[in-house]
Order: structure tokens, then sequence, then C-alpha cells
């Protein structure tokens, strides 16, 4: 039931309230003094206090910054016989939400007091939210204990705190967005507004609408003004996943927002200034997009103030039980079951594989193995992969030997031998260069690099990405 404290010297005005307002179906507590109100506000809590303004000893005006002090959420309404301009802004100023003049009509008080419990209400909830994501997006609720991840956790500790411009790189599926979504909530920004958009997901022509929004008429179907997601992410953070399938056009129009914060909406004249910070994500190198002409060099530096890497999860297989005990425990909860065991063949299965989607295939493994095993266990039949992943483990066994002895100038240079090396081993794997740079203990954006560097793709251009 809500909770209403009454404060007034006068004991008819206290009986009048009390009376009115449990017929309204409230609960109310009275104070004939500010110094009582505030007692009982420190034993109680209360969502909503209607207080006179005149009054012996501590008055309304120091009650009201008493109860501000106490909980800032806490909705005031003023109550006074003898209404002046000043009284009236000095309570406004000081968080007052609204105040009646005397003589008052039931229905005005009625209607200021529920509209005042529905703002306190979306106030308090708004305030549930942003402390659950916070909790939601701790650091430690990204799961992992390995050496790359302890680096990546003392890097987003000391990120969070500040507001230059990020660029996360990492594969898809690696937990990008988490790790932005963390960097904000952990941070001074963290209550504002973080907005995500996935820059390779929406035609080019209505991804500028979408970021800088629009004046009406600038287009057909402009029918309205429209505000653009740096609009609304203003005092928070805004999130550019796959910025490197932005237009060379909009890398133009996003280059001026990094540099001074201001843009103009789709046809408007005015330029809009908002204070934001930009995290932006690729799972492409964005420097090999720069060398091949894809991507504005002087937007890339302006990104890249400080760059966070998110390794794959074939990088940090000992990170694969924890994040299973975490998924088992996340969805038996949704099932309202115990979470099962994983079998040891199933563990090693699971940690042999080499996740090309990541942590959010495991995540979608995991799922599938609690919604559907019936029994108390994981095996290895639980899991999705099949014979498939089977005869690939087997088939997946290292090339034989490089014999330098056999190349006649073996011995030259250290590029010479990187050079015949990686030409070695994609031959011994069919030219399979997501195969090759796990063999080599190399990113697959490295092979392709150094490939191209040493001019070997045209001997190998039949079979390229895919296991």
């Amino acid at each position: 039931m809500t909770h209403i404290l009454v404060v007034d010297d006068k004991e008819g005005m206290r009986e009048f309230f009390e009376i009115f307002l449990s017929k309204e179906g409230y609960q109310v507590s009275a104070a004939g003094r500010g110094e009582e109100a505030l007692q009982l506000a420190r034993a109680a809590r209360f969502d909503l206090v209607i207080s006179d303004i005149k009054m012996p000893g501590i008055g309304g005006i120091a009650l009201l910054k008493g109860l501000r002090e106490l909980d800032p959420q806490l909705p005031v309404i003023m109550v006074t016989a003898y209404p002046t301009i000043e009284s009236s802004i000095e309570a406004m100023k000081l968080g007052a939400y609204d105040y009646i003049i005397k003589p008052f009509n039931n229905d005005e008080i009625r209607i200021k007091i529920a509209k005042a419990i529905e703002a306190s209400t979306l106030r308090r909830q708004n305030l549930y939210l942003k402390e659950g994501l916070r909790d939601k997006y701790r650091f430690d609720g990204i799961v992992g204990k390995s050496p790359k991840m302890t680096s990546l956790y003392e890097l987003m500790a000391k990120v969070s705190q500040i507001s230059s411009t990020l660029l996360i790189e990492g594969e898809s599926g690696t937990g990008k967005e988490m790790v932005a979504k963390a960097i904000h909530y952990n941070g001074p920004r963290a209550g504002g507004p973080f907005v995500a958009i996935n820059c390779g997901a929406i035609p080019d022509q209505l991804l500028e609408s979408e970021l800088f929004g629009h004046v009406k008429g600038s287009f057909t179907g402009a029918i309205n003004n429209k505000e653009g997601l740096f609009e609304v992410a203003n005092q928070g953070t805004v999130f550019l996943d796959e910025v490197a399938e932005l237009s060379l056009p909009l890398q133009v129009k996003l280059l001026r927002v990094l540099q001074d914060r201001t843009f103009r909406r789709v046809g408007g004249l005015e330029d809009i200034q908002v204070d934001v910070r930009v995290i932006a994500a690729s799972n492409r190198s964005l420097e090999e997009a720069v060398a091949q002409g894809g991507f504005r060099e002087d937007l890339y530096y302006r990104l890249k103030v400080i760059g966070v890497t998110v390794p794959p999860l074939r990088e940090r297989t000992e990170d694969i039980p924890l994040l299973c005990q975490h998924f088992l425990a996340k969805f038996a909860q949704r099932a309202n079951c115990p979470p099962p065991r994983i079998r040891k063949d199933a563990m090693k299965m699971l940690i042999s594989y080499d996740w090309p989607g990541n942590v959010r295939e495991l995540e979608n493994v995991i799922e599938r193995a609690v919604a559907l095993e019936a029994s108390e266990e994981i095996t290895p039949e639980s899991l999705p992969f099949g014979p498939g992943l089977l005869r690939r483990l087997k088939e997946e066994v290292p090339p034989r030997r490089f014999d330098f002895a056999e190349e006649e100038d073996a011995l030259t240079t250290l590029e010479e031998l990187e050079k015949k090396y990686i030409e070695h081993v994609l031959g011994r794997l069919s030219g399979n260069y997501t195969k090759t740079a796990r063999s080599l203990g190399i990113s697959l954006s490295t092979l392709k690099r150094k490939v191209r560097l040493y001019g070997l793709g045209s001997a190998h251009s039949k079979s390229t990405d895919d296991s």
C-alpha cells in the first residue's frame, strides 16, 4: 500500500488528510512538526510527503532540504495558505514535486497526489533497472580467468573511468557488446543511456537517419522530425557495432561527430551538440580495411584512441569449463531444474572444438543440452556436433615436420623462412586458411595479411576460409 506522510502543525489539517487519504486507499502517517517528520522519514520508507510550508521550528523549506538528503527520489508536495513567488520558486528549486494553495478542493489534491506517486514509481523503477543493469554487466559478469581475460579485465577497469573513444576488436560471438556495456555501466556515464546499433544491419540510406535523425520533409516518408541515436544517447554512450560496414560518406560524417561532437539531422541546417562517448566494434581488422582503401585512415585513428581486443574462445580454452558451469546454472534456473553435470568425455569434446561462433555458440550449445537432456548428465550424445565433429577432430592432424635441410636456401632470412613454412603448412592442409592459422597459432586475419605480403594467395585460391 502506498504510504504517505502528512506534516502540518494544525491538528485539524492533519485529521482532514488522514480521513481523506485513507478513503482513497492510502496508508497515512502524520507529524505535527518538521523534527518529528524527519525522525519518521529516517525510520520508515514513504512514497510521498505532503507538508505545510509555515510551521514552528523546522519549517517546510528546511524539512524539504532534509528529506531530499535522506531520499532524493522522494516526491514532496508543499501546502501553503500564503503563497509567494519567492517561496514557490525556492521550493521547486529544492526539488519539491508540486505545491497546493489553501483553500483547495479534493479533486485537485487527488490529481496531484496520483501524478506525484506515478512519477515517483517511474523514477524508482528506472533506478532499479539501472542498478540491475550495472549488476548484470559487472566485470565479473564476463566469465573467464585465463591470462588473456585477466588482462582484459584490467584494461576495462581503467577505460571505464574515462570518456575516451574506444575500438573493441574481436571475432563474432566473442562478447564485444557485453564488454562495451560493462565499461559503460561501471563508469561515470552509467546513469545515462547505452544506445547500440549494428551498422551492418541497416541499409545505408536509412542508417544516416538512424544515427543523426532527420527533419520533416527531408525525404519521402519523413512526415515528422526524428531524433537520431546520437541525440538519444546524450550524456551516455553510443555503441557502433560492425563499424567497418559504414560507407565512406557516413564515415566522413562520423568523423565530424568524433572531432567536435556536433552533427546535423538529414535535411537540417542547425548544428546539434551532444555529449556522448563513442565505443565502436568490429569483427574485421580495421587496419586491413584501411590498407585496402575501404576505411578512412583518419577515422580509424579517431576511433582507436584506445584499442580493446576480445580474444576468441579457442585462444582461452581453459575458460571453457568455467563458461559451461556459468551457462548451465543460467539455463537450469530458467528451466527451474538443477543444473546437469557434464561428463568428462563430453567436456573433452567441448574443449577440443575450435568454436568458430565463440562464446555465443557455446552458450547456444549448453542451452540446447539443458533443454533436451532428460538425465542429470550431459554426454557426447547430448551435444549437437554429432559424427561430423568427431570426424573433423580426427582429420585435423598436425602437418608433418618441416625439414629445413630439404631447403637449399633455408638459412637465408627470417622472412624467407616464414614464407616457406606458411606455404608448406598451406599445402599440407589443402589451402585451408582456418586450419592453417590454427596450426600456426596465429589469427586468421594475420595469416591472410602474410599471404598477401608474400604473394602466396594465387597458389591456394581454390580453398580459402572454411574448415
